[in-house]
């Protein structure tokens, strides 16, 4: 048993924001959040794609905002005071996640998260890194990389 502790203790632990979308709850590495802000006013751009829900000014940056429930494919909400805006830099891209409601800052080792199964919770795999096995939960680790790629592909396409 005092090995098992010990062992723990050198583990890698993930740092991680946690967040709701409808009943499920997602994480992402707290080292890409750089704020998080209630609803404010967003600009729409014509012709983005369905999941960009416009842009916003953030002390003199224009950064794009994506639904996150529109991108995963979860059904559409009203936003309300627990709504927030998370904002990510990734690979010198800064977007901003719309988000249902910031929960946690947890610190997981990495031994209970294993590869998610082709659909979670009718998400696409491709988005999800992988699923933290919590005691009484289960937490949804996005790959960051797809979801801010995709995006950045299709408003250039947009642009083009």
């Amino acid at each position: 048993m005092e090995n098992e502790s010990i062992k723990t203790d050198t583990e890698e632990l993930l740092q991680l924001v946690s967040f709701k979308l409808g009943e499920e709850e997602f994480g992402v590495d707290i080292l890409k959040v750089q704020e998080i802000n209630r609803i404010m006013q967003i600009t729409k751009v014509p012709n983005a794609p369905s999941h960009v829900e416009g842009v916003i000014n953030l002390r003199g940056k224009i950064i794009p905002v994506i639904d996150l429930r529109v991108k995963l494919r979860i059904e559409r909400k009203d936003y309300n005071n627990n709504t927030r805006i998370v904002v990510l830099e990734n690979d010198n891209n800064i977007v901003g996640f719309i988000v249902d409601e910031v929960k946690e800052v947890l610190r997981i080792p990495k031994g209970i998260t294993e590869a998610p199964p082709e659909m979670v919770a009718g998400i696409d795999s491709k988005y999800i890194t992988s699923i933290g096995k919590l005691e009484n939960r289960l937490l949804i680790l996005l790959d960051l990389d797809e979801i801010i790629n995709t995006t950045t592909e299709k408003m250039e396409e947009v642009e083009s």
